[in-house]
């Protein structure tokens, strides 16, 4: 049963048990946050409850908001049908005047009617969103009980199932030159067929349904819109709301993309992202086109894509919470387009799911049908949100792009010169000289192979966006007017018009004719690739970096990379300024909150993104909780020399010493003796790692670690990653039952690799986790540096350290801590954690460990004392493990 957990507020918080104090704290913060408005950092470690804490906080803030706000609907039409408008109505009426004079020097009486009109039309939508909520809840009401309308829908698509196998089998027999009776079959008589099989009252049921689909959507359902980094976490997110005390009653959407949300076999084969999308886009062109036909014509089209069945879908996922993979299911049970049918329900939704990269792109958001305005957005797992946001918004584009781009283009308007418009001609030849002068600023020529064009001057040069734009001649041009053409049905047909559910729907009626731009490119594609699966159009990216180029002179640059060949070499915007584009975030939200297990350092979010954004100070609040395991379950030691002294410091110009390499061994050799189960031991980089055991190898100390170990390494390709852990775990379990000399596993992964984010090292799989060196990124990268020097202009000294010196260390130490919060994965979970560098123990460094690793970190001078605190600590556990009270030993 859910405990209803009440705070000093006397808020009431639903949860599944009884919570921890730490997850009331939680609670509590993040509902006081959203009632306020306010941007929130929230940090709560892994294992803590951080998704059903935010869960039972939000839900429980939007469940007193909308009764609250029903309260006051009803408060304010009860003083409306009493006839006593404009009195006891504060919030409509506003502070009284005692002058006679009105606002800006009106007369009382002009002041006065302009409330009351006021007044009115707020009651009269007041009325009318009352009746539309009525109808929502009815409707879902209805479809929740309602068994006979779920038969008539399945019957209904097994009909029409029937129905083409019929007409295809007519096709056939007509096509052996039988029955010519069939021949006069239409669509019309297709119509006909299904309805002999619908009986009255199943159409009375299906068409009443229909009639209230334009009053489903509701137009302040106020919402939450949750985000996360990967599809597997909002599918366990959206579990975690299912077992919640608000599973039932909650209307839930999950949004993804095509990939994962498509259930067309044939698409989803293709693999590729950008393929699954031109190939749904192009179905969906071919059935409008057949649909403005009298006959049918032999293009393929999606049998899922249905706007009835999207419909029924629509309503399904509304009356019970899915995660994605039941979404799916569920679509192919239907036979109705999960990524269609999912972006209906957003409207009447009171939480939606969805990848962040989603919401955090204006041009997908609103493609999506996704408005921000008075909603509240959590977005989960943000420890890389500056990054991700940087990402989204830089772009690039090769030479040989450019000059397939070109070449394309160059014929389409040879062809067709004749039938083009003055206008269009007019862009397609600026499009080309675009083209053409930036493989100039490469050092090519668009009429040359560009994998031949040798480039005279190699390297990398950085050049702000009004330089680039000067010194490529292209100042002069409108990018907004090009941008518009390319992106238009004139060039790209279907892919903007057909690109979201509503211009969908519209565009039967529209009726309008498409340009012949796409096919004509794709003839040249099917030609150069001999059938191959095409890829998507070099145009489509050179958009992109157009976009790109729209941005502030001083929030971007130009990166001109020039290697070997113009076909080698590419063009490359990159963002400075994240914060410009997460601004109309926080403007729009009612609230903002950003949380993770791990957000340590917080400064970059309140400076480079918050604070750059124009978010008020005040309106930012920050909550970090402990940990719910018990003290002694982690010993996190900084240790700062080796077992023969050595005093560890691993910077670029020391790592590479032989002593560096074999202190950084014996170091392992010791703990692999005393520490059971799977160690994992993480490197700066690839390079070294591969350095490093290639000395052990060398020197023999790889054979003394393997004596009571199995090493493992972590791979570069990420469809290897899955057995190395797969066998990892299992060379783990055959140890702890088997017994003898070796006792487990030692595993070499990389920081900013692919086991450092995301992977679950719990119990065994990481009783101890080691970092060697602090991972500084590399600072002679020109972007990285572009990037320092930005932040130096821009942004005020805090304690009395250089923001580009405060970056290279957040970066830094967002990758440890990211990479030591793979162990430590629930309440009774327990691991030893041991930073090998002296430098961890400097104050500016060491505070910015997560609080509830600071606060028990041991500095260690000298190895003897370390490894006497490691052996202790993991004896004890050990005995407490099999001697402790349950085990019957």
């Amino acid at each position: 049963a859910a405990a209803q957990q009440r705070d000093s507020g006397g808020r009431a918080f639903p949860f599944p048990y009884t919570p921890y104090l730490i997850q009331e704290q939680f609670m509590a913060a993040l509902y006081g946050a959203l009632e306020a408005g306010r941007v929130g950092i929230f940090e709560s470690p892994t294992g803590t409850g951080k998704s059903l804490s935010l869960i039972c906080g939000a839900l429980a803030w939007l469940r007193d908001f909308e009764q609250k706000k029903r309260e006051e609907e009803a408060r304010l039409l009860a003083v409306e049908e009493s006839g006593q408008e404009g009195k006891e109505c504060p919030s409509l009426a506003g502070p009284a005047h005692p002058e006679s004079q009105g606002t800006a020097g009106e007369p009382d009486w002009v002041t006065a009617f302009v409330q009351k009109k006021e007044e009115r039309d707020l009651v009269d939508r007041l009325k009318e969103e009352q009746i539309r909520r009525k109808k929502r809840e009815d409707r879902l009401e209805k479809i929740r009980h309602n068994v006979q309308l779920k038969y008539v829908a399945k019957r209904k698509r097994a009909e029409e199932d029937e129905t083409k196998r019929l007409l295809q089998l007519s096709k056939e027999v007509l096509s052996e030159g039988a029955g010519d009776a069939l021949e006069q079959l239409d669509d019309n008589e297709e119509e006909l067929i299904l309805a002999e099989y619908e009986s009255d009252e199943e159409k009375k049921v299906v068409s009443g349904l229909e009639e209230d689909d334009d009053d489903l959507e509701e137009e302040h359902v106020t919402k939450i819109y949750y985000c996360s980094r990967t599809h597997s976490q909002l599918s366990q997110f959206v579990r975690e709301v299912q077992k919640s005390p608000f599973g039932k009653d909650t209307r839930l959407v999950s949004l993804g993309s095509r990939q994962n949300l498509c259930v067309n076999e044939e698409v989803r084969r293709l693999g590729a992202l950008q393929l699954i999308n031109d190939r749904c886009m192009e179905m969906q062109k071919n059935k409008h086109e057949n649909e403005g036909k009298k006959r049918r014509v032999s293009r393929t089209i999606c049998p899922f894509y249905s706007y009835e069945q999207m419909q029924f879908l629509r309503d399904e996922v509304l009356v019970e919470v899915k995660d994605i993979e039941q979404l799916v299911a569920l679509g192919r049970e239907t036979k109705a387009c999960p990524y269609y049918g999912s972006r209906y329900a957003i409207s009447a939704a009171q939480l939606v799911v969805l990848p962040y990269q989603m919401l955090l792109h204006e041009p997908t958001r609103n493609a999506a049908g996704i408005k921000l305005k008075d909603q509240v957005v959590i977005i989960d797992e943000a420890h890389n949100l500056i990054d991700t946001i940087t990402c989204i918004y830089s772009a690039e584009v090769s030479g040989s792009q450019l000059c397939c781009a070109h070449s394309q283009l160059l014929q389409y308007m040879e062809r067709y010169r004749k039938r083009l418009k003055a206008k269009n001609l007019m862009y397609i030849k600026q499009i080309l000289y675009l083209l053409e002068r930036f493989v100039a600023m490469l050092g090519g020529n668009v009429n040359q192979n560009p994998s031949c064009q040798a480039v005279s001057q190699t390297g990398t040069v950085l050049k702000s966006i009004n330089d680039f734009l000067f010194q490529s001649q292209i100042d002069n041009i409108n990018l907004f007017k090009v941008m518009q053409m390319l992106s238009s049905a004139r060039l790209f047909g279907f892919v903007e018009r057909y690109g979201s559910p509503a211009s969908a729907v519209k565009s039967n009626k529209e009726n309008q004719k498409l340009s012949g731009l796409q096919n004509f490119l794709l003839t040249l594609q099917q030609g150069a690739e001999n059938d191959q699966v095409r890829t998507a159009s070099p145009l489509m990216q050179i958009e992109g970096f157009l976009s790109a180029l729209t941005n502030a002179n001083q929030d971007g640059r130009v990166i001109l990379n020039r290697q070997g060949t113009v076909g080698q070499s590419s063009l490359k915007f990159l963002l400075l300024n994240p914060a410009v584009h997460f601004a109309k975030v926080v403007e729009e939200c009612r609230a903002v909150i950003i949380a993770g297990g791990t957000m340590q350092p917080v400064a970059d979010f309140r400076e480079q993104l918050l604070s750059c954004a124009g978010v008020d100070p005040a309106r930012v609040v920050e909550f970090s909780c402990g940990h719910v395991i018990p003290p002694e379950n982690i010993l996190p030691i900084i240790l700062c020399s080796g077992p023969s002294n050595q005093q560890l410091e691993f910077t670029y110009l020391t790592r590479d010493l032989p002593q560096m390499m074999d202190e950084t061994g014996r170091i392992l050799c010791n703990l692999c003796n005393v520490v059971p189960g799977g160690v994992v031991c993480f490197f700066p980089s690839y390079e070294y790692e591969k350095q490093v055991y290639a000395h052990w190898e060398k020197t023999g100390l790889l054979t003394r670690l393997a004596a009571k170990k199995k090493i493992f390494q972590e791979p570069k390709k990420a469809n290897q990653v899955e057995q190395v852990l797969v066998e990892y775990a299992k060379c783990i379990k055959r140890c702890s039952q088997a017994g003898g000399q070796m006792t487990g596993a030692l595993l070499l992964s990389v920081v900013g690799g692919k086991m450092s984010e995301g992977i679950n090292f719990s119990d065994d799989l990481g009783r101890c986790v080691i970092m060697v060196g602090m991972p500084y990124p590399n600072i002679k990268s020109p972007e990285l540096q572009e990037k320092m020097t930005w932040l130096d202009k821009k942004m005020p000294r805090a304690t009395g350290q250089a923001p580009s010196r405060v970056l290279i260390e957040n970066l830094c130490m967002k990758a440890v801590n990211q990479s030591i919060g793979r162990a430590i994965r629930h309440q009774k979970d327990f691991a030893s954690i041991l930073l090998l560098d002296h430098r961890y123990a400097r104050p500016a460094v060491f505070n910015k460990l997560p609080q509830w690793i600071r606060e028990r970190t041991q500095v260690k001078p000298a190895f003897g004392a370390a490894f006497a605190e490691l052996r202790k600590f993991h004896r004890g556990k050990l005995d407490a493990l099999f001697c402790g009270p349950g085990n019957g030993l």
